[in-house]
């Protein structure tokens, strides 16, 4: 999902929850941001499988 336009937005997440993300993130060498963006990516994408296509809303 590689855009070159990205719409910012505010997140709020509980301290413990942001802390989680960003050793996640860490270990597997990703911004915060980036790890983040990528485990949303992966939810989409398993929504439009279970939704049977990979079509985009």
């Amino acid at each position: 999902m590689p855009d070159k336009e990205k719409k910012a937005f505010v997140l709020r997440v509980s301290p413990a929850m942001m802390q989680e993300l960003e050793q996640w993130a860490a270990e597997e060498f990703r911004s915060t941001n980036g790890q983040i963006e990528y485990l949303l990516s992966q939810a989409i994408k398993n929504r439009r499988k279970r939704r049977g296509g990979d079509k985009p809303d």
